[in-house]
């Protein structure tokens, strides 16, 4: 049986704003830590947007509790009470706006792994969505393999077989970890997953060989 080694985690980091790129140290293949600048981006603007939300934001909090003092003493409508506390919650609303905009600056690693594939540059400007890096943590790498549906009868978590990589030229000792929630009616096969037993430091997500099962009579 085929099969092929993957990580159990990774992902495409693509920019959720449109700026240009002014912070950009680590290289394809190098590792990073869970939380670690990845990528930085210059936005000078939405920083200076956010001082002015907040700017707007006092003063539209300064005005509410003027018309609160001077509604206690009868000296101030009702609607125009109504006016600044609804002036209030838009400035509140757009600072929070603002201050999601500027934490956006800056793409954190959602988990520990390495650069797989680097897809911008350093001072390249990139638009919202742009695809900037694959990233995958190696530390646990899974075993996939496609078998037939009938050896469900005996295959289950737990059990052992060698995976022969063809990269390394060597054989590894594994174990099923999980199986696929559905079997494929057209070729009756299901897709398997399983994991190398110990740390194979030489193995990388992307190698491939064969998966050799002791196949009960």
């Amino acid at each position: 049986m085929r099969a092929q080694i993957s990580p159990r985690r990774s992902t495409m980091l693509s920019s959720e704003i449109g700026a240009k790129i002014d912070d950009l140290s680590l290289r394809e293949g190098e590792r990073f830590k869970e939380g670690q600048k990845l990528v930085g981006f210059d936005c000078a603007v939405h920083r200076a947007r956010l001082n002015k939300a907040f700017a707007q934001q006092q003063a539209a909090r300064k005005l509410y509790d003027v018309n609160s003092k001077l509604d206690k003493l009868g000296s101030v409508s009702t609607l125009e009470l109504e006016a600044a506390a609804a002036q209030l919650s838009a400035a509140e609303a757009e600072t929070a706006m603002m201050r999601t905009m500027v934490e956006r600056c800056v793409v954190l690693a959602p988990f520990p792994g390495r650069i797989a594939e680097l897809r911008v540059r350093r001072y390249e400007f990139v638009g919202e969505g742009k695809e900037l890096m694959e990233i995958l943590d190696d530390r646990e790498l899974e075993v996939e393999m496609i078998v037939p549906s009938r050896w469900l009868a005996w295959l289950v978590p737990g059990t052992s077989f060698k995976v022969l990589i063809e990269e390394t030229g060597h054989d590894y000792v594994a174990e099923v970890t999980r199986l696929s929630a559905r079997i494929d009616p057209v070729s009756q096969s299901i897709k398997v997953f399983g994991k190398v037993v110990g740390t194979q430091r030489d193995l990388l997500a992307g190698m491939s060989g064969r998966a050799v099962f002791a196949v009960p009579n």
